[in-house]
């Protein structure tokens, strides 16, 4: 038997969602929704409630309206069930904010014990996340509250709303952002060009107000995504991963890829910080910090927050097992930028923002790097530099 198909739709509103819905549904008009709210219930598993439309009484009866419990382990369940029920079909899976889409597809898709995997029962189709405006402009500079998000190995720590929109964005293979009707028509346009810039890769498809909705979707957003899309959503998970950047200006928003292949003075880097994220609404990328020769520290922002945090160790020439532990995406990453002595280590950041100076952030990031006279001084002397990003002001 063929495949199902299943469409994974986000939003960062429950109605820019439901437009996003009704979208595949015209193109589809057979699909059975699969719509996700999730209750949180202090530190347990949330209560997560599921709403089934389209299909047959024996198609919506086919998924609990209710259940406590991982997320993740409940929808891997519902869309096994509702291919055992109603054979090939193609199931709509819309997602609230609070979960995490990549994260969670990851999950979904990974193969469990004694269980079927998803991926011999549906071919995913390509990620489509709706995009209000207002609500985003307002969340993508929010940092003075934490919220927590459901994906891959549970709840996450604790993330800004400026984190959980960008990240919402990030994900998608299609933006859709239909233009609202009460609201200046340049600052939606300003929202779009944000949202197009923080996902270079995404399709970005828009409105105008006089037409009140979004463009109808291409075929190939209700076809299954190009062999691979399941890996591509790992490797956009790993610490290696680094937005590429859009060309050009868009209503101010712009773009800046850095790059460097020689460690970072810490203390130096912590004194250009002020200049270099002036304009900085999301940042994304890893370090090679001197005091840290053998982590990968990974830089992301979002909003005015900015998180380093050691997330990997940098692979080495004859360590075989990292090789093959890594994604086929990082490993091609690593022969194209490797280096006889330094290996894979160097510095790759993107910048977006609003009316960045290409130059400033250049000239401030290439200032913490360190002198050749102190490259020469060796491992040693670089671990011994005092270290006030991830040491507390301490030497490490």
């Amino acid at each position: 038997m063929a495949k199902s198909l299943l469409s994974v739709v986000g939003g960062n509103t429950p109605d820019v969602r439901g437009a996003v819905v009704d979208h595949v549904l015209r193109a589809s008009p057979h699909a059975v929704t699969l719509a996700v709210s999730v209750q949180a219930r202090d530190d347990r598993y949330p209560t997560v409630q599921r709403f089934v439309s389209g299909g047959d009484a024996r198609v919506q009866e086919a998924v609990p309206l209710s259940a406590t419990g991982d997320p993740a382990v409940i929808l891997h369940q519902d869309l096994l069930s509702l291919r055992r029920t109603a054979g090939q079909l193609h199931v709509i899976l819309a997602l609230p904010a609070e979960l995490d889409i990549l994260p969670l597809l990851c999950e979904l898709w990974r193969t469990r014990i004694g269980s079927s995997s998803l991926e011999d029962h549906y071919d995913p189709t390509p990620l489509l996340v709706g995009v209000d405006s207002a609500s985003f402009m307002a969340d993508i500079g929010c940092v003075h509250r934490a919220v927590r998000l459901w994906g891959e190995g549970g709840q996450s720590g604790p993330v800004t709303p400026a984190e959980v929109a960008a990240r919402q964005v990030e994900a998608a293979d299609a933006l859709i952002v239909p233009a609202p009707v009460h609201q200046d028509s340049r600052r939606a346009e300003g929202a779009a060009a944000l949202a197009g810039h923080l996902n270079a890769q995404a399709l970005l498809l828009t409105s105008s107000n006089s037409g009140g909705a979004a463009a109808e979707l291409p075929p190939s957003l209700i076809q299954p995504a190009p062999r691979g899309a399941t890996e591509e959503w790992r490797a956009r998970l790993e610490s290696m991963s680094v937005p590429r950047p859009r060309r050009g200006t868009q209503h101010g928003v712009e773009s800046v890829l850095w790059r460097a292949r020689r460690p970072l003075h810490p203390e130096r880097l912590a004194d250009a910080l002020a200049t270099v994220m002036c304009g900085v609404v999301r940042s994304r990328g890893h370090l090679w910090l001197s005091s840290r020769p053998d982590s990968v520290v990974t830089w992301r922002s979002a909003g005015p927050h900015l998180e380093l945090r050691e997330a990997d160790s940098w692979l080495e020439a004859d360590d075989q097992h990292a090789w093959r532990a890594a994604s086929p995406q990082r490993r091609t990453l690593a022969s194209w930028f490797w280096h006889d002595y330094y290996g894979e280590r160097r510095n790759e950041i993107t910048f977006t923002g609003t009316h960045l100076s290409e130059q400033r952030i250049r000239s401030a990031l290439g200032a913490a790097l360190l002198t050749d006279e102190e490259l020469s001084q060796g491992r040693d002397a670089w671990t011994s530099m005092p270290d006030p990003l991830l040491s507390g002001g301490d030497s490490p």
